[in-house]
């Protein structure tokens, strides 16, 4: 006996529907049950549509998409109405849908069986959603709430609306409507021409028409049919008209208890809107009402933001005659996107130009207004022609002040009253390539050679601005030489992503080292290497992954960027004073050969650059000014440094005894250094030293001076 014949028996028939080629395929069972002639037929599907009841075909969408979704079994209960449309029976279909595939087009083919059910009875108005149904709309409804609650902006909120695939009675056509004092407006639309809107914009809220209705009362109004639209709303259905839909939905967005506009839903197949159906409706406008009001207040948010940080962030104006500039201003560390982070360029009155970055503590609306002020404060401060020492002395004793001025709210304690920034004042010469930088509490510069190398250089600085009214912020002085780049920022370039001060320069030394000619896109490039995609696959050895707000400056001092005669080179001071500075040197220089190929060489450099200056501040009443510079190609440089001072006694070569505490420094550089000599100045000496990274044996110089 075939299969067919042992369903027929059973009462089930066998059918298949072909959504691509939109015919179904009926045995003699299935064909009964659908009250068709009982013989195996294949019919187009339009002819076989109308024996279903509209609102049980409504529904049968939704059950496949849920069952191609989740790999199961489609299964529902559908009245088979006869030419008269009266209920002959309720059949139970269970079917598997497979995907056909098809360029463009979403297609399958129904396979299963169909098979007559007591219940519900015949005639009936209504049949209750099967455990596949009502499983679908939930999925449906926690996949629109996730997706409207993840919307950031109104677009984004009807792009999700557009693309909601209600479970069985999808509409076609979506409009959100806002109120507008006492008119109605199109916030957006889905499923329309462009222009269709043009008619129901600005409509008066006394308008004849369901939206405006829904608006004033709050109250959803379903639409089953074109009669019933025509009926209700005489005046506006010709509008409606031409879109050529059976059935509309016009629900009220409501949000913390106010009307706020409605949501159109229009049909091209009748809808019956049973309680399910208008429960699910229901619960999609006012998660449309929430996502708008979210997307709304957003917006709101980013428009202030913006504005505050277009007013608060300079810019860099018309370019400076010998020099190039880039900056950037990334804020991450909170809310609004303004933060305490600033950069400024502010023209002198003697010609220079002045670079100004900085940190107020904080990532707070507080923490950009004193920014604000701040930046203002020192503006004033420098354009009154100060130096760099007096500008930061100035600032910090007003951010003192202004603090003190905010006194203390509820619930905040002293400590948390109080506000400091960190400040980077560098005047630079555009002619001569000079910066006198001050520096408070804030993360030193670096200094990229013609070459590429990039160096912290390591400057004099004094307390955060606010803390002390009486600080001295001394002065360092850096020359940048034609083509170096010198590159300032605050510490959330450096630390964000789990780093410290150590680990962010590591991360950031290849993006600084690497050739741009550009500096846009080297701002762009360190603003990646902390916020890009690369950025999760360098994260630090901290714990706290917290993010900082960014600000980056960029300056180069124009000039030939040649590579056939590379050269490095750095300089600095050390006073009688601030004998401290003696480990900044050793440092520096490190820094300077950090891709030198001999480490022993190193080694020895720091040793002898200990011992220069250190006899410099013990022997002599002035300070030491250090200079090293490296030359020549890789493998086959040559580094020289000097330590110049302004006393004429020139040094002796001693054989110290063992138990001396001095005498040993010309001793040392004659067996470390490859050349070395002294040479006396119009105003004081110098005394030098030159290792080779060459392998071959180095002609020596003077072996000393008497």
């Amino acid at each position: 006996m075939r299969t067919e014949e042992i369903l027929a028996a059973i009462g089930t028939g066998l059918w298949s529907w072909d959504s691509s080629a939109g015919t179904v395929t009926l045995d003699a069972e299935a064909a009964r049950l659908l009250g068709l002639p009982p013989e195996p037929t294949v019919r187009p599907g339009d002819e076989v549509r109308p024996r279903f009841h509209p609102a049980d075909w409504n529904e049968i969408d939704g059950v496949v998409n849920f069952a191609i979704a989740e790999d199961t079994v489609a299964e529902a209960r559908m009245r088979i109405l006869d030419e008269n449309g009266e209920v002959l029976r309720t059949v139970r279909s269970r079917s598997k849908p497979v995907p056909v595939k098809s360029p463009g087009r979403h297609v399958y083919v129904l396979m299963g069986t169909l098979q007559e059910v007591a219940e519900p009875s015949a005639g009936s108005a209504s049949t209750p959603l099967t455990g596949d149904w009502r499983r679908s709309r939930e999925a449906f409804l926690l996949d629109a709430g996730r997706a409207l609650a993840e919307a950031g902006s109104t677009e984004e909120v009807l792009r999700v609306a557009g693309s909601l695939s209600m479970p069985g009675f999808s509409p076609d056509g979506l409009a959100l409507f806002g109120v507008a004092g006492d008119r109605l407006t199109v916030i957006g639309h889905h499923g329309h021409n462009a222009g269709d809107e043009e008619p129901f914009t600005d409509m008066l809220l006394e308008t004849d028409y369901p939206a405006a209705e829904v608006a004033r009362t709050g109250q959803a109004i379903y639409l089953s049919s074109p009669e019933e639209y025509r009926k209700r709303f005489p005046t506006t259905w010709p509008l409606a008209e031409g879109f050529g839909r059976q059935s509309w939905a016009f629900l009220p967005l409501i949000s913390s208890g106010r009307t706020m506009g409605a949501w159109m839903a229009g049909f091209r197949h009748s809808v019956a809107f049973s309680p399910d159906e208008r429960s699910v409706l229901t619960t999609v406008a006012r998660m449309l009402a929430q996502a708008l009001t979210r997307a709304g207040a957003a917006e709101t948010e980013r428009e202030l933001s913006l504005g505050l940080q277009k007013a608060m962030m300079p810019s860099l104006g018309p370019g400076v005659p010998g020099l190039t500039v880039a900056a950037r201003y990334i804020p991450t560390g909170g809310g609004l996107q303004v933060g305490g982070d600033w950069y400024d360029m502010i023209p002198l009155p003697n010609g220079r130009i002045a670079l100004v970055i900085g940190d107020v503590q904080g990532h707070d609306v507080r923490a950009a207004g004193l920014m604000g002020q701040l930046r203002i404060a020192l503006r004033a401060y420098a354009t009154e022609g100060h130096r760099p020492d007096a500008v930061l002395s100035r600032a910090s004793r007003f951010l003192s002040g202004l603090t003190d001025a905010y006194g203390l709210a509820d619930g905040e304690d002293a400590s948390d009253a109080m506000r400091f920034a960190t400040c980077l004042y560098a005047e630079a010469d555009p002619e001569t390539g000079t910066l006198d930088i001050a520096r408070a509490g804030h993360p030193d510069p670096v200094v990229i050679s013609v070459d590429g190398t990039a160096v912290i250089r390591q400057t004099a600085g004094g307390l955060p601005l606010g803390i002390d009214k009486d600080a001295d912020y001394p002065t360092t002085r850096v020359v940048l030489g034609p083509g170096e780049t010198i590159m300032l920022c605050t510490d959330g370039l450096i630390e964000t992503g789990g780093h410290d001060m150590a680990t962010g320069w590591t991360r950031l030394r290849p993006v600084l080292e690497e050739p741009v000619a550009d500096l846009e896109r080297l701002a762009d490039a360190l603003v990646q290497a902390v916020h890009g995609p690369g950025s999760h696959y360098t994260t630090g050895p901290l714990v706290d992954r917290r993010e900082d707000d960014i600000a980056v400056l960029v300056l180069r001092r124009d000039g030939a960027r040649t590579r056939r005669s590379p050269g490095r080179r750095s300089a600095m001071t050390i006073a009688q004073a601030e004998p401290e500075r003696v480990a900044a040197a050793r440092q520096q220089l490190r820094e300077l050969l950090h891709d030198w190929a001999d480490s022993e060489q190193i080694d020895s450099a720091e040793l002898m650059v200990s011992e220069m200056a250190t006899n410099v501040l013990v022997h002599t009443d002035g300070d030491a000014l250090l200079v090293a510079e490296v030359r020549g190609e890789r493998g086959e440089r040559r580094l020289r440094v000097e330590v110049a001072d302004t006393s004429d006694e020139l040094p002796h070569k001693r054989r110290p005894g063992e138990m001396a505490s001095s005498g040993r420094g010309l001793v040392l550089m004659e067996m470390l250094a490859d050349a070395w000599g002294v040479d006396p100045r119009g105003e004081g000496k110098s005394i030098w030293f030159e290792l080779y990274e060459s392998a071959e044996p180095a002609e020596f110089a003077a072996a000393g001076v008497s």
